[in-house]
This record gives C-alpha cells, structure tokens and sequence, in this order.
C-alpha cells in the first residue's frame, strides 16, 4: 500500500481573502497533484455552509481522493464523505462507531481520531478506529497549543504499539515526510505542504511522499 497523503484544509492559512473559492481551487490542485484523502477542518464555518463546502469537495474529488470531514459526522453523511474525523472533544468514537455500524453509514465509512499520546492512540484504536492521526510531531503554529512536538521517536513508538494506520501530522514538508514514513506512519497529513505549493511542485511533493517507503 502506497503511504498516504493527506491535505487538510485551513482557510486562515491561505493568503488573500480565504474564501470558499479559494479554497476549492486548492482541494482541486490537491486531487489533481494525487492528493489520496481531502480532510475539511473548517471549524468557524455553520453547519449549512461547512455541508455546502463538504459536498462542493466531494464533488472536486470526483473519486479520485477520500474526503474526510472534520467533527461533524452529521454534515460528512450528508455530504457523501468518506468518512469523519474526530477531536479529543468531538463524539466519542466508540459511540459514532457503535451508532455507524448499526447501519447509518456505508460500511466503508471511515472513522478516524485525533491523538497526541500513547494512551490516545490505544484508545481510538480499542474504540474501533479505522484510523488516526498523531502529532504534532514537528513545530508548526496549527498545533502549538497541543504542546511541544512529540517527535520522530514518539511517532515510531505509537506506530508500533497500534495495529490501525497512524498518519503522522504537524510541521509535515517535502523535506521531512520520509522521516516520518520511515518512522512506521502509513502517511502524513499536512496543511502548508498543499497550500503553499502549486502545481508541478506540489505533484513534485506528492510523488515524493507516495515513492518514500
């Protein structure tokens, strides 16, 4: 299996005016560069426009790339999705999971966690996570306030301790995603690697990050 590349979408990162368009221009050039999943983390928008946008991206992706919806497993089912991602304060997993397999969800559906320990990690995977994401492993601005950067070292400690996909994300470039893959993560996630390229360097990017293992 091919390592994962994951855009994850923050509009306060771009320049200019951040609008929806703008936003939909960059989730089209990261399907485009073989972005694998698209996941929207738009937290200050409603639900009505976080829907409007989710089902615009699912329809960007056109089957090329999974779109993975921030928090609200409401707007991800309604938007056709590939799934929900969920924080530390969103739904349980367990619950989604429990509430999803009961039939209210493809089976397909992906449910993933955020995880900044150990003890995280075990627990979405116990919970029945199809996957999850750890970090911040590097310094970035988006996850100072989870703390210090975990690290290359606890990074491989958490992907040796779970059996579920461990996509590693924080402070995540061209320049360190190997480490990372290398480490044992299935893949990155990252916001400024897609926002800040374009283009032929952006594939560039991609490529690299899928040929890394």
């Amino acid at each position: 299996m091919k390592p994962i590349a994951c855009y994850v979408t923050g509009r306060e990162a771009l320049g200019g005016t951040g609008g929806t368009e703008e936003l939909l221009a960059r989730i089209r050039a990261a399907v485009d560069a073989g972005a694998d999943w698209v996941q929207i983390r738009e937290r200050e928008l409603s639900a009505r426009d976080l829907l409007a946008l989710a089902k615009s991206a699912v329809a960007a992706a056109g089957g090329k790339a999974r779109v993975l919806v921030n928090d609200r497993l409401d707007v991800a089912l309604a938007a056709g999705a590939a799934g929900v991602h969920l924080r530390g304060d969103s739904v349980p997993a367990g619950e989604a999971i429990r509430w999803l397999r009961a039939g209210h969800a493809p089976p397909d559906f992906l449910v993933g966690a955020s995880c900044h320990s150990l003890d995280d990690a075990r627990q979405a995977e116990a919970a029945g996570a199809g996957y999850i994401f750890f970090g911040p492993v590097f310094e970035t601005p988006a996850k100072k306030k989870f703390g210090p950067p975990q690290g290359l070292a606890r990074l491989a400690e958490v992907c040796r301790a779970v059996r579920i996909p461990a996509i590693a994300i924080g402070g995540i470039d061209s320049t360190n995603a190997a480490q990372c893959l290398r480490a044992g993560a299935w893949g990155i996630a990252a916001i400024r690697l897609f926002q800040e390229l374009d283009g032929p360097a952006l594939a560039a990017a991609v490529a690299q990050v899928h040929s890394a293992r």
